[in-house]
């Protein structure tokens, strides 16, 4: 019998390691993304930079991270971060993974909630009438 070792798949971003990836610039890592990310990351990389600045000061003291900016790209410095992102209501808490990476924080938190449909009210449907008169 010929022993199979079952190694966990080692994690790449467009051939780079999650460790490798760690040790880019912002603007370094806006190369490997997406054109349309890529483009905003180039323009506004000042405020992602100053964005994991704070977040990482916020780190420190144990406080939670909360932003309401939802275009924020995600990069490497915020893998195994706990960020709320707002949904317009509430600060929804996401998990920052290393799957995550090049997406924006508002896709994981949706800003619309699932319709729970009720049973209709009393009149609402013409068998619920005759439930009405009596």
């Amino acid at each position: 019998m010929t022993e199979e070792k079952e190694t966990k798949k080692q994690f790449t971003y467009r051939g780079k390691t999650l460790e490798d990836l760690k040790k880019l610039d912002v603007r370094e890592f806006a190369k490997l993304v997406k054109s349309k990310d890529r483009r905003y990351i180039l323009s506004q990389f000042q405020d992602i930079e100053k964005f994991i600045h704070r977040s990482k000061e916020k780190l420190g003291k144990k406080k939670q991270i909360k932003t309401h900016n939802r275009r924020i790209v995600i990069v490497p410095e915020m893998v195994g971060m706990k960020i709320g992102v707002y949904n317009g209501k509430q600060f929804l808490p996401v998990d920052i993974t290393e799957d995550m990476l090049g997406y924006k924080l508002g896709e994981f938190a949706p800003t619309r909630s699932k319709v729970k449909h009720g049973s209709a009210g009393i009149g609402a449907t013409k068998g619920s009438k005759s439930k009405a008169k009596k």
